[in-house]
């Protein structure tokens, strides 16, 4: 019999796993350290129930701290008892998931538990790009704990109690928490972009499950396909409407209209996301202008332009979709990048680092010019020369340097006085030779021109093609970018 009681944290773990399948390891371990009278304390499975289970069928690894004991500190045996769940993990090849509730440090156990955290960091280290990890969030999570956090690959949070920092708001000079509440889920999702999804405790658990369905167990297995039910050919008729809003767009080419958003509330102006075609996972990065809720209201409008957080997220999220073999699909709407004194701090670097995620992605990849594809900026939204399979574009889509108007100007800046008419007929003219659809397309940058409404059916055949790629790049340890 363990020693385990019944409290939120194997709670937790039994709600969010199917009925009956959790299997408990390490239920007997309690502290091991003897000093400031612990032994006079119960510690019991030394604050965090530990074992597996399955979700869906998917064998799964959880861990779930125990604010009960210690307030979830981890402790030596706290942290020894995660890092064996990691090892179990890697060697069946199966996703590790973190249900959080930790004060931080056992300060009790000192340097015992600060190695033991250490060892955390390794294995989540070693674990990186093998396995897929998901922590959420229900208490506390602090100081160490939260690098251990944003450490793994999809972070949810629940949005009223959680709390997750480094340093705690009112330890921040000049800062306090009704001030600005930096251990919020609203702040770490829409300022800090660590947490990629919020909601009540039943909604996260509900969100793990369908993640745990739709990713593979591991980097070299995948099971996650499943079968499509939906028309492969099904025509989407209003498509072209959703050229700002291409959460939506997603939504419509995908399967059954499933879409999974991922880093909702950071850089918006950026949409990451699975959807499935034709029963494959298939990873989405799409430019964003607008934003419509449920009810068909304006939300959100933006440039279409790439900024500092959108290209973070985009890289993060192509980085891991690459490392698990998900096929990538990129809707492209863009016309340059940010120009704020702000945006200028972080641009170039997070520009670079989407370029890079982009081209060193060796999973099939696939680029849909939805609206316009203007400048270097384009080139870092998986362009053909960046490395994109096959590149399609919509009839009305626009490719090169610049705007038409713009390029018009200052090509015939000695004609502007003749008029308006003169510098639009030279637009149009620009337009035709150089920017539209149909330019690429003769110089090969565009594989073909598909109307709108027949992207799902052609994005599906594009990546069943793929399906068999393989892709070499030069030995080296790793890049540096």
């Amino acid at each position: 019999m363990s020693n385990s009681t019944q409290t939120s944290a194997s709670n937790r773990i039994h709600a969010l796993l199917d009925e009956n399948s959790f299997v408990e390891v390490g239920g007997y371990v309690t502290a091991r350290s003897t000093d400031f009278n612990m032994t006079a304390r119960e510690t019991p499975s030394d604050g965090v129930v530990t074992g597996y289970g399955t979700i869906g069928g998917c064998l799964v690894y959880v861990y779930s701290q125990d604010s009960t004991v210690f307030g979830g500190a981890v402790g030596e045996m706290h942290a020894k008892k995660i890092t064996r769940l990691y090892a179990m993990a890697m060697k069946m090849g199966a996703p590790v998931i973190g249900l959080i509730d930790c004060a931080g440090l056992r300060l009790q156990e000192a340097t015992d538990a600060l190695n033991g955290f250490g060892e955390i960091y390794m294995s989540q280290t070693l674990a990186s790009g093998v396995v897929p990890q998901i922590t959420a969030i229900f208490g506390t999570c602090g100081g160490g704990m939260a690098v251990s956090a944003a450490m793994a690959d999809f972070t949810f949070m629940e949005g009223k109690s959680a709390k997750l920092f480094v340093n705690s708001p009112n330890a921040i000079q000049d800062n306090y928490t009704e001030k600005l509440n930096t251990a919020s889920a609203s702040f770490q999702s829409r300022e800090a972009g660590l947490v990629d999804f919020i909601g009540e405790e039943e909604d996260i658990f509900d969100n793990i499950r369908t993640l745990i369905t739709i990713l593979p167990a591991n980097s070299e297995d995948d099971m996650s396909y499943d079968e499509c039910t939906d028309d492969l050919n099904r025509v989407c008729s209003d498509l072209a409407n959703y050229v700002g809003d291409t959460k939506i767009a997603l939504t419509q080419i995908s399967d059954n209209h499933f879409f999974m958003e991922t880093g909702k509330e950071y850089g918006s102006s950026m949409v990451t996301g699975f959807i499935r075609l034709n029963g494959i996972t298939v990873g989405c990065v799409a430019n964003r202008t607008e934003s419509y809720d449920e009810s068909g209201l304006k939300t959100m409008t933006c440039e279409a332009k790439l900024t500092g957080q959108g290209c973070e997220k985009a890289a993060e999220f192509v980085g891991f979709c690459d490392a698990f073999d998900i096929p990538l699909l990129t809707l492209v709407n863009v016309t340059g990048y940010e120009s704020t004194t702000g945006s200028e701090k972080t641009i170039a670097k997070a520009a670079a680092k989407l370029t890079y995620a982009f081209a060193n992605a060796t999973v099939p990849k696939v680029t849909v010019v939805v609206g316009q594809a203007l400048g270097s900026a384009y080139l870092t939204m998986n362009s053909k020369s960046i490395g994109a399979d096959i590149v399609y574009a919509w009839p009305e889509a626009s490719i090169g340097m610049m705007d038409p108007v713009q390029a018009a100007k200052i090509m015939y800046a000695d004609e502007i006085g003749k008029g308006e008419a003169v510098m639009e007929e030279k637009a149009e003219s620009y337009r035709a030779l150089q920017s539209s659809a149909l330019s690429a397309a003769k110089r090969g940058y565009v594989d073909d021109i598909i109307d709108a409404s027949e992207t799902r059916a052609r994005v599906i055949a594009a990546f069943e093609m793929l399906f068999t790629k393989r892709e070499d790049r030069p030995a080296k340890k790793h890049g540096t970018i």
